[in-house]
């Protein structure tokens, strides 16, 4: 695996926008900005204008700087050729998702009134319906995906429960996106609620597909 310039451009276009747009957000910014909202939709937590402008933009490169080595440090790190596309578009959307995250909460700092409750619901689900389109073609390794010891320990568990896992990412996604309609509390449960199921889902089905896979091997051998 190598690095090609031209193929990082457009995301190297993203972490410039996230550095210069902090200089602009800190020239604009009062002292004292919202950096924390409740599940009301209404700020509950408060900070500094220099940690609101620069500490997304330093995140953002942090997280392009892990997302870009991690497949050298994984001790699976060929099976990274598999799918190599599909993680180059995870890092990509990864940031996307974050530097989306950074204007809409630095734009809420500066004064624009904005339903920050429902943004990120909308954005969430948007990450979800992204996450589930890809998760099935993603290819055992050590750091992306649904990793459980089943999972890890057979190629067709593996295959099997991110097949499922991507159907219920892209539910999950959907069902966040439509909970804007209920009231703030009630759109919280929903979005967190649906997350959590497919992750607890996802894991019982990996162990139930192992467990056939294992009683089906036993019973041919």
């Amino acid at each position: 695996m190598r690095l090609s310039f031209k193929k990082e451009i457009p995301i190297l276009i993203l972490l410039l926008i996230s550095v210069l747009s902090s200089f602009w957000f800190y020239a604009h910014m009062p002292a004292v900005v919202p950096i924390h909202w409740g599940i009301n939709g209404q700020a509950d937590g408060f900070g500094s204008r220099e940690f609101a402008a620069y500490f997304f933009p330093a995140l953002i490169v942090g997280l392009y700087l892990l997302l870009t080595f991690i497949p050298y440090l994984d001790p699976k790190k060929e099976r990274y050729i598999d799918f190599l596309s599909t993680y180059w578009k995870f890092r990509f959307g990864f940031i996307l998702f974050f530097l989306f995250i950074y204007f809409i909460a630095s734009s809420a700092g500066v004064g624009y009134n904005i339903p920050i409750g429902q943004v990120m619901a909308v954005a969430m689900g948007v990450l979800f319906i992204f996450i589930g389109n890809y998760l099935a073609k993603i290819k055992p390794n050590w750091f992306v995906g649904i990793r459980t010891p089943w999972t890890l320990s057979s190629e067709e568990v593996w295959n099997k429960t991110h097949r499922l896992g991507g159907k219920l990412f892209a539910l999950s996604g959907i069902i966040s996106i439509f909970s804007i309609f209920f009231a703030s509390e009630i759109m919280f449960i929903v979005v967190i609620g649906s997350v959590i199921f497919c992750a607890i889902f996802s894991i019982l089905y990996s162990y139930i597909v192992f467990r056939a896979e294992k009683k089906k091997t036993q019973l041919t051998q």
